[in-house]
């Protein structure tokens, strides 16, 4: 690690996140982990051996090449592709054993045309249904019954049924609630049509923890199984963030009162004040939704003061420090901590919305004894000087 800025990510947390999911289930309730979005942003190989590890029943990626990069990191569980594919993707997925979502007699009528028959392999398929997200999905009993002759068909296996909920996050239910009635309908007259599905499933992460009763066959645990829960609620269960992010100081001075920081002097001090600038920038993805909000340095709060720019951002310090000093941006230092929920408020945005951010430029460091190895090689390769501030 040539720059002194990494992703600190513990996998054990998500071990233990997806187990304490896990013990408030109902009997026989399968457990679906998501992986998309690299793991949203902790590694989808890390992240889906974690989930194995924690007793996942199955995985979920958002595209194709999502699950084939699983595939080709030795991932043997089931895999739910969550958006439709191209059907002239379809013999590469049932190649590597993937299962996909549908969402219209359209696509059936377009996958003929590419594969008449699927020379005695059998498609295994999920079919969306939109209640009330709006995103993808059948909507109508006219689009169900002009799927139901595709599905029927000798050589697709029916393996799922699901929809998404728009709003379980919010302590108003009622939204929520219509959503559920609207699946409930859709799904008997599923099963008055004739086809067999296995696992009928509703409920993402908040869904699953707040209402038991929607867990029907299988849950989908993302945002919760990295240690995301929506602020305004409390979690059943103690969930722990699996990353942490830091930085260092990478230099130091002290401004007069009325000098300007950053570009278009988006800043003025105030007073005379100590300023630290931290490798780390935009293009990280620290994005410059991050101006205000806080960081720490020797265990205390430091605001992101000017606008942060692609490699660097200046931190309006509460005392003198030294270069070289560690900065926290996520996560705990001395007594303090800055919390995911307090980030997601700064930027009016979700938890994920900040990892799923962060780029290959960070370094990504886990928590096992050979990647600790490494990181240590790399520190003994490269440490930073500390140096005493200056004053300009």
């Amino acid at each position: 690690m040539l720059r002194e800025t990494w992703a600190e990510i513990d996998p054990r947390r998500i071990v233990d996140n997806v187990r304490a999911i896990r013990g408030t289930l109902p009997a026989g309730v399968k457990l679906m982990a998501v992986v998309k979005a690299n793991g949203y942003g902790h590694g989808d190989l890390e992240a889906a051996e974690a989930a194995r590890q924690a007793g996942a029943d199955c995985l979920a990626v958002a595209f194709l090449e999502e699950a084939l990069r699983l595939r080709a990191g030795g991932v043997r569980l089931p895999i739910l592709i969550l958006t439709p594919i191209r059907p002239d993707q379809v013999e590469l997925a049932m190649a590597r054993d993937l299962t996909l979502t549908v969402t219209g007699a359209d696509w059936f009528r377009e996958l003929r045309r590419h594969s008449p028959t699927l020379a005695g392999r059998k498609l295994r398929v999920h079919v969306k249904a939109d209640t009330g997200l709006g995103r993808i999905g059948f909507r109508t009993e006219a689009e169900w019954d002009a799927l139901v002759p595709w599905l029927a068909a000798p050589d697709i296996d029916v393996d799922g049924f699901y929809t998404h909920f728009a709003t379980a996050g919010q302590a108003d239910t009622a939204y929520l609630e219509r959503q559920a009635r609207r699946f409930a309908e859709l799904m008997t007259r599923c099963k008055a049509s004739g086809i067999t599905v296995r696992h009928y499933h509703c409920a993402g992460s908040a869904a699953a923890l707040r209402f038991p009763g929607l867990a029907l066959d299988m849950v989908r645990i993302g945002a919760a199984m990295y240690g995301f829960y929506p602020a305004r609620l409390t979690p059943p269960v103690p969930l722990k963030p699996a990353l942490s992010l830091h930085s260092t100081l990478m230099q130091v001075k002290r401004v007069r009162q009325g000098e300007y920081i950053g570009y278009d002097n988006a800043y003025r001090a105030e007073a005379d004040e100590w300023i630290g600038t931290v490798p780390i920038g935009y293009a990280d993805g620290w994005s410059q939704r991050m101006q205000g909000a806080p960081a720490l340095v020797r265990g205390q709060r430091a605001a992101i003061v000017g606008r942060i720019a692609m490699d660097q951002l200046m931190l309006r310090l509460p005392g003198p420090c030294a270069t070289g000093d560690r900065v926290t941006l996520i996560g705990r230092q001395g007594g303090q901590r800055i919390a995911f929920a307090e980030l997601a408020a700064h930027i009016d945005g979700a938890a994920q919305e900040i990892t799923t951010a962060l780029t290959d430029r960070l370094a990504k460091v886990y928590a096992n004894a050979k990647k600790e190895a490494e990181y240590a090689w790399d520190n003994a390769y490269f440490q930073p000087q500390r140096r005493e501030p200056t004053v300009i």
